[in-house]
């Protein structure tokens, strides 16, 4: 599995995952995504799913104490995968509960997840 920061421009910070996700990697990434927040303010999340597998069991996926510091500098999210993914995304990233909008788009819309983060609604 790889969880990695790819690009960010425009105040749209794009991470990618592959293969099967693990707490420990993810908590990686969080710990790089809550840095970038800290040296640039606001930012909107675009995570792009490819060759996803789902996530590894084991590990403390409760911890939320990174989302609670980001969440705050989080304007948008968008995440782009397989529609067989689309429900547990949408849970694991608490969609509905958080204080932004998440939305899910498919592995050809993702020019149009693009424009959505970009849009200032």
């Amino acid at each position: 599995m790889s969880a990695s920061i790819v690009d960010a421009t425009d105040g749209i910070l794009t991470i990618k995952f592959t293969g099967k996700l693990t707490q420990p990697e993810l908590a990686a990434v969080q710990k790089s995504a809550d840095e970038f927040v800290q040296q640039h303010g606001k930012v909107r999340f675009l995570a792009v799913a490819e060759n996803f597998q789902g996530w590894e069991k084991g590990g403390d996926w409760g911890d939320l104490s990174l989302q609670a510091e980001v969440d705050p500098h989080i304007e948008k999210m968008a995440i782009v995968g397989e529609k067989k993914w689309e429900e547990l995304a949408l849970v694991f990233t608490a969609q509905g509960f958080r204080g932004f909008p998440i939305e899910y788009f498919q592995p050809a819309e993702l020019k149009e997840a693009r424009a959505w983060l970009a849009r200032k609604d």
